[in-house]
């Protein structure tokens, strides 16, 4: 019993004299009984909650998708189309306007847009969401994405556009003005 006095006297005791020149000296000031230490360590947050299912990555906010089947089989295609055919076109339509742009597929970056709420279409259309108003929209993406030295895309319609009427306008309206512009419509 002396002894655990002793030795909790001595561990309180530690002050350093000369704050000046040991001032990276760190000084343990727990008090000990039998020998264990009476506060238990903590996680930097107090909480163990933002570990992964996998215990992998501790502290990460972000969880990337888990694939549900590992062992899947991807194809070549499946794994280049992406660097074969970098740009991609989307169309979209609306009942008060048109617009459409290109997008790199890679960086995910917008290289040419081209819409009917812009300035200078608005001035010059009669109607924002009619044919002549999508062959406008076509042939100005067109030149920007010749400014931007992008010659080819890849276009997709998506489950619920049919490829006719409008989107169909503004997809010739690019290949008319040099875009060659490669349409996949099986599903």
């Amino acid at each position: 019993m002396f002894k655990n006095i002793l030795s909790n006297k001595l561990l309180k005791q530690s002050v350093v004299y000369d704050y000046k020149k040991l001032s990276s000296l760190y000084c343990c000031r727990t008090s000990l009984h039998d020998g264990k230490v009476l506060s238990s360590p903590r996680s930097f947050f107090g909480v163990e909650d933002f570990v992964d299912d996998d215990n992998s990555r501790p502290y990460t906010y972000q969880k990337q998708k888990k694939p549900k089947n590992l062992h899947k089989h991807v194809s070549f295609k499946q794994r280049t189309i992406a660097y074969m055919e970098p740009f991609t076109l989307d169309v979209f339509i609306s009942k008060r306007f048109v617009s459409a742009s290109l997008t790199h597929r890679v960086t995910c970056k917008q290289v040419a847009v081209a819409g009917t709420n812009s300035k200078d279409i608005k001035a010059v259309l009669k109607s924002r969401s009619d044919v002549p108003a999508c062959l406008a929209v076509g042939r100005i993406l067109a030149e920007r994405a010749r400014e931007a030295d992008v010659y080819t895309a890849s276009y997709t319609p998506r489950e619920r556009d049919k490829f006719e009427g409008k989107i169909r306008a503004v997809v010739q309206s690019l290949i008319d003005n040099g875009i060659d512009v490669k349409v996949y419509l099986d599903r």
